[in-house]
C-alpha cells in the first residue's frame, strides 16, 4: 500500500471527531476496487443471496460474486451448499440458468457428473472410447470445490477465502443481540422481493443505511411518524446501523395487521432495529415482518440491490403484502438520488474523504474504521 494511502486510512482510524472518510480511490479506483473485493468481499463472510431461492431439494441457483461463478445448491439431504460452478475438467460453467437438477450434476462440455453433495460420479470416456477410467484421475480429489457458507435470517453467507473463522464466532456479539428477536422468517414470495440497480459504488449504500441523520430531508413522510428524535445509534464489531423506539405496523384499510412473530419480546413491541451486517447485508426487524437486502457490487460504481420481505406466517394478506413492498420500495427509492450523487461526488480529485458528525455519524464512522482496519491489516478476520 502507498504510503499516501496509509495516511488517508490512518486518519479514518482516528477517534470520530478528528477522523476523515474513506478517500476518493474506495469510489472510483479499479486498483483499490480490486483490493477492497480481496480484503473485504471475499477475505470474510459476505452475503450472495438468500435461501427462499433454493427451497426444494434438487434446486439450484447459479451467481457471479464479483465475477466468481458460484452455485448455491439445496441437496437431496435438504443441506444448502455452496460450489464453484467450475466443472474440475476444463473449467466449464456447470449450470447457467436456476433450474430444479433432478438427477446429478451434469457438465454440458464433456458430461462429467457430480453429486448433490460435489463428489464427482462420472467421467464418460475419459479413457478413450468406451473406457470410464484413466490413469491419474482420481473421482475421489475432483469434487467440486466447496465453498464454505453459512445461513442466517434467511441470507447465504460464504467465506471465499477459507481463512475466517466460523460465522458464529466472528457475528457472536450481532447473534447475541438478536437473540430474542431471531424468529423462523417465511419469505413472502414474488410480491415481496424487488432489485434496485443503483449507479454507486456498494460502500455508499452500506453507509446511507448506517445512519438516520439524513430522515427529515430525504424521507420526509416516514419522518413524520418515526421521527429522527426516536432513532439511537448501534455501533459493534462488525455491524452498525440504527434503532427506533417507535415502530408503526402496516395497517391494511380494514385495520388489518400482520400477525407478530412468535415469543416476540416485550421489550421491541414498539421498537425496530436496522442493521449493516459489513461488509454487505442489510437487514431489519420489526415485530410483524423482516427485511434483508443483499448488496451485489457490479462494478466500482455500480450496485445490484437484492430486497427481499418476510413474515411469520406463510399464509399472510396477499394484499397488504403487496402494499407493504410497496411501501419499502418507496422508501429506499427515495435513497437512490443520495447515493449516487455522492458517487458522481466522488470524482472530484479535491474531496479528502469527508467529516463526520461526532453526534450522528458514529454507525457511518464505524463501518469506514472497519474497511480501513481491514485494509491496513489491523483487524483478523
Amino acid at each position: 500500500m502507498p504510503d499516501d494511502h496509509a495516511t488517508e486510512l490512518a486518519a479514518v482510524l482516528r477517534p470520530i471527531g478528528q477522523a476523515r472518510g474513506l478517500p476518493n480511490a474506495h469510489y472510483t479506483d479499479p486498483a483499490t476496487f480490486q483490493a477492497e473485493r480481496d480484503a473485504l468481499l471475499w477475505g470474510g463472510w459476505a452475503g450472495i443471496g438468500v435461501a427462499a431461492d433454493v427451497p426444494e431439494p434438487g434446486d439450484a441457483v447459479p451467481l457471479e460474486f464479483l465475477g466468481l461463478p458460484l452455485l448455491m445448491l439445496r441437496g437431496r439431504d435438504g443441506v444448502l451448499r455452496v460450489f464453484r460452478n467450475t466443472c474440475r475438467h476444463r473449467g466449464m460453467i456447470l449450470v447457467d440458468a436456476p433450474r430444479r437438477i433432478e438427477g446429478a450434476i451434469r457438465c454440458p462440455y464433456h458430461s462429467w457428473c457430480y453429486a448433490h453433495d460435489g463428489r464427482l460420479l462420472a467421467t464418460p470416456h475419459v479413457g478413450g472410447p468406451g473406457m470410464n477410467r484413466a490413469d491419474g484421475i482420481v473421482n475421489d480429489d475432483l469434487g467440486l470445490v466447496e465453498v464454505a457458507s453459512h445461513v442466517w435470517r434467511d441470507v447465504v453467507f460464504v467465506d471465499v477465502s477459507g481463512a475466517t473463522a466460523p460465522f458464529e464466532q466472528v457475528h457472536a456479539e450481532l447473534l447475541a443481540r438478536w437473540e430474542a428477536v431471531d424468529a423462523p422468517l417465511v419469505h413472502g414470495g414474488d410480491d415481496s422481493r424487488f432489485v434496485l440497480e443503483v449507479a454507486c459504488n456498494w460502500k455508499l449504500a452500506v453507509e446511507n443505511f448506517c445512519e438516520s441523520y439524513h430522515l427529515p430531508w430525504v424521507h420526509p413522510g416516514l419522518n413524520s411518524y418515526s421521527r429522527l428524535e426516536d432513532h439511537y445509534h448501534i455501533e459493534a464489531k462488525g455491524f452498525s446501523g440504527q434503532g427506533s423506539t417507535l415502530y408503526r405496523r402496516i395497517r391494511g384499510e380494514g385495520g388489518e395487521t400482520f400477525p407478530d412473530f412468535a415469543g416476540w419480546p416485550e421489550s421491541w413491541e414498539e421498537g425496530a432495529e436496522y442493521i449493516s451486517v459489513f461488509p454487505n447485508v442489510l437487514m431489519g426487524a420489526q415485530r410483524d415482518h423482516a427485511f434483508a437486502i443483499v448488496l451485489e457490487p457490479t462494478g466500482i460504481g455500480t450496485t445490484r440491490e437484492h430486497v427481499h420481505l418476510y413474515y411469520p406466517a406463510a399464509e399472510t394478506d396477499a394484499g397488504l403484502r403487496a402494499k407493504n413492498c410497496a411501501q419499502w420500495r418507496e422508501v429506499f427509492e427515495e435513497d437512490v438520488f443520495v447515493v449516487e450523487g455522492m458517487q458522481r461526488g466522488r470524482v472530484g480529485p479535491g474531496f479528502d474523504g469527508g467529516r463526520f458528525s461526532p453526534a450522528m455519524d458514529g454507525p457511518t464512522h464505524r463501518f469506514h474504521q472497519w474497511v480501513a482496519a481491514r485494509l491496513t491489516g489491523r483487524m483478523s478476520r
